[in-house]
């Protein structure tokens, strides 16, 4: 190439008025081999210092890096800039601008690097608002709501110069056991995939890539054990597993997946091309980026026993179809290079991840000239040293805060009241319980505090975190507060439940804070590497609640927790249960909020809570033989089944219909049922629309979520709720694999929960069993008339 065709070269993948792809294409033309890989893999500073691990092998598969030696050939990614330990967000900010300065600079083509960040349940950094986790998000069945959220997470983190967001997590639940059920929306597909995709959506439209995880089968791990096989059978995969995932894809915008630690029926999913790039880009037509989960790519070596060296781990994740090993180089590194310079991996997986990171930074303006390092927070002050921009960042200001408590108040469920709540005005209330007066009860692992925060506890938290006994108190200004420990979130101690006795005798009211402290590893009774054996609650406090029923005093069993668990005597015998699952800063006065009646509670649980500790696994999309019966002695049945929660506005449902009791396999039927609050303060119903049906040629779950409607109806108000239901959602996948709408009667019933159908209409799909595939329809249209 002449001189005069490089800088030709130059100046079109420089040139924004030519077609993306040509740019991409030229820029790629002019590279080295080891200026492509270098495009491949992320850098995480920091990670391999002395400290506990905030990733599973953090440190066994960590080196230290020569950023003078890597820099030159280019950088694709810098890992947790924000999160891998506290820092001010203002010199933060300040930090990454002069480490993409650095990076711009040692490069022959000036390419900056893609940082990312954790955002499960918030920017996870140091000051910013920790919202609820995404079981509570389900909880709120408000998919509108957790747009607004992810909006505001995206806008935080592009602020500071972050470009991706590791979240969400489209998991469904399978076995309450494992540690992460924290981190999934729920147990049933479509909730997930409805409010996953609204998360999305809110972060893409601020300009931040998100990320759909774990693609695919994690959370259906034998046992509920964390990062362990997965034996699940190809139905279970298309029809539970795979739909969060293909909605999103289709629906959302998102830019980019990444895998699961997992493997499925005996291949690692870092190595399945079938999911990576079949189904995933062949078949669904996804163009962005798969990222590696952190340190899977060398999981390939080191723990599936599926590749022999560092290069074959490589090798075989570009030929499965992942673009970028994370969090940091490992097995994308020199070897790699000369094994494609030698021929031995071919070049094109290579190009082939890059063209989709290049043009990934495209889209984000990172290949055109001028672009700056500068984020928004620092503009017009880039060059102030760090003493002078520090505490000049607000990531929680009164905006996030109060989109925080809103989350958490639609969040929060009244599993059970038996008349005791709102309680009206108790002049004492004893408030007993290990997770009452702790502030990290409402955190989940993913938040800063929990997941960083506590390896530094000589730093103040960041944010404001009310107590639980804090909010109560703030609450019942005119009640006596008294407050007993009784014992230790898991520490099985019972020293402390005389006191917790005697300060529940004489009060008028018990509030029993229950639950769950987050940690990493075992660290936590919650989180990841935080599975349980069975869901019986943490160290002795079942024992404390059967203490404190034994009192015969009003108790409120409140629980604030990452998973649901077995209550034993408890939804028989306590006057009350609240659930709330980790939720966020705002989330004790959210639950105080509901006990004093200031708050008209409207979560509905998106996991079950079982009634028996040990039969997991367990869920409600359960067939015949799944159920309780009369030929084993274990239950797996709910105490309280998904869906389920009670407000304080009495909602009457009435006059179910159908316009039609037949339809063709292609066609369409329109079922509406009334709604009429017959209280005296406004109230929240969230309509559920399940799937019953009785034969098919494939065992089907009893009852499946087909679409849901959450209404608002103020006191006295009256609205008709109706659902219009394409055939596609009658579909399952049928004994040659396809997906099949059959001829045959269903049955559509309105539930408040999936155990309670209030109402239900049989119709008849007419006509030929009728094939389809990805391009279905997804949702019903879903009307609510309101009258007068």
């Amino acid at each position: 190439m002449t001189l005069h065709d490089h800088v030709r070269t130059e100046a079109l993948w420089k040139d924004t008025t030519r077609p993306l792809d040509e740019r991409v294409d030229a820029l790629i033309a002019e590279m080295t081999v080891a200026e492509k890989v270098a495009q491949l893999y992320g850098v995480w500073v920091g990670a391999s210092a002395d400290g506990e691990d905030v990733a599973p092998h953090q440190h066994d598969l960590s080196e230290e890096v020569d950023l003078d030696a890597l820099l030159p050939a280019g950088l694709g990614q810098l890992t947790r800039p924000f999160g891998t330990a506290p820092v001010d967000p203002a010199v933060g900010a300040l930090s990454l601008m002069r480490a993409q300065q650095r990076i711009v600079a040692a490069g022959r083509f000036g390419i900056p690097a893609i940082a990312h960040e954790e955002c499960l349940a918030g920017f996870a950094t140091w000051g910013a608002t920790a919202y609820p986790v995404p079981l509570s998000w389900g909880a709120t069945f408000d998919p509108d709501l957790i747009r607004e959220m992810g909006g505001r997470i995206g806008a935080d983190m592009r602020a500071v110069g972050v470009h991706q967001g590791l979240a969400p997590v489209l998991d469904v639940v399978r076995d309450a056991r494992w540690g992460r059920v924290e981190e999934t929306i729920g147990e049933d597909p479509y909730l997930v995939g409805t409010v996953a995709t609204a998360y999305i959506q809110g972060v893409e439209q601020a300009g931040v890539i998100a990320t759909l995880k774990h693609f695919v089968g994690y959370s259906a791990s034998r046992a509920g054990r964390n990062l362990a096989p997965v034996s699940v059978g190809p139905r279970e995969l298309a029809d539970v597993l795979l739909p969060p995932f293909e909605m999103a894809l289709r629906e959302s915008g998102v830019r980019s997946v990444m895998n699961s630690y997992t493997d499925l029926d005996g291949v690692p999913t870092a190595a399945d091309r079938s999911l990576l790039t079949t189904l995933l880009r062949d078949t669904w037509g996804f163009e962005g980026t798969v990222v590696a989960d952190y340190f899977s790519i060398a999981f390939l070596k080191e723990l599936h026993g599926h590749s022999e060296e560092w290069t074959d781990a490589a090798h075989a994740a570009l030929a499965a179809g992942i673009d970028v090993e994370l969090p940091t180089v490992k097995t994308f590194g020199q070897d790699l290079v000369r094994a494609v310079e030698a021929g031995e991996v071919d070049d094109a997986l290579v190009d082939g991840a890059l063209r989709r990171v290049l043009r990934q930074k495209a889209e984000l303006g990172m290949l055109n000239p001028g672009w700056s390092a500068v984020p928004p927070v620092l503009a017009g002050r880039a060059g102030a040293p760090a003493e002078d921009v520090r505490g000049t960042v607000d990531l929680d200001p009164p905006e996030n805060r109060a989109l925080a408590r809103r989350i958490a108040e639609e969040a929060v469920v009244l599993v059970k009241n038996d008349g005791v709540l709102p309680a009206a005005g108790p002049g004492r209330i004893a408030v007993i319980g290990p997770t009452a007066d702790d502030p990290y009860a409402v955190l989940g692992c993913y938040s800063f505090p929990a997941h960083v925060g506590v390896r530094h506890p000589e730093l103040p938290l960041g944010i404001a975190l009310p107590t639980l006994r804090a909010a109560l108190a703030e609450e019942f200004p005119r009640a006596e507060i008294v407050w007993a420990e009784g014992t230790s979130i898991d520490g099985g101690e019972t020293e402390g439940f005389a006191a917790a006795r005697e300060a529940a005798s004489g009060a008028d009211l018990v509030v029993l804070a229950l639950g769950d402290r987050a940690g990493l590893f075992g660290r936590g009774t919650s989180g990841e590497g935080c599975d349980v054996a069975d869901l019986t609650l943490p160290g002795a406090q079942q024992h404390l609640l059967d203490t404190i029923l034994e009192t015969g005093v009003p108790t409120v069993v409140t629980l604030l927790s990452g998973r649901p668990y077995a209550l034993g005597r408890a939804p028989e015998e306590a006057a009350a249960i609240v659930q709330a699952f980790f939720a966020g800063e705002e989330g004790t006065a959210a639950v105080a909020g509901v006990l004093s009646g200031r708050v008209n509670p409207s979560g509905r649980l998106p996991v079950s809570i079982p009634r028996d500790p040990g039969a997991q696994p367990s869920t409600y999309l359960a067939s015949t033989l799944a159920r309780r019966s009369d030929v084993s002695n274990v239950d797996p049945g709910a105490a309280f089944a998904f869906g389920h929660g009670l407000g304080y506005a009495p909602v009457t449902w009435s006059d179910a219909s159908a316009d039609t009791r037949e339809m063709p396999a292609d066609g369409s039927v329109t079922v509406s049922i009334r709604l009429a609050n017959e209280g005296a303060r406004e109230g929240v119903e969230v309509v559920q629309l399940y799937l019953h049906d009785p034969v098919a040629s494939t065992v089907r779950p009893m009852q499946r979520l087909l679409a849901y409607a959450r209404v608002a109806l103020p006191a006295g108000a009256t609205a008709t709720v109706s659902f219009d239901v394409p055939a596609d959602l009658a579909a399952f996948t049928g004994i040659d694999g396809r997906r099949v709408v059959e001829p045959g009667e269903i049955v559509l019933g309105f539930g408040r929960s999936s155990a309670d159908i209030v109402a239900s209409t049989a119709v008849r799909i007419t006509g030929q069993p009728r094939h389809v595939d990805h391009r279905r329809a997804l949702h019903a249209g879903v009307t609510v008339a309101r009258e007068g």
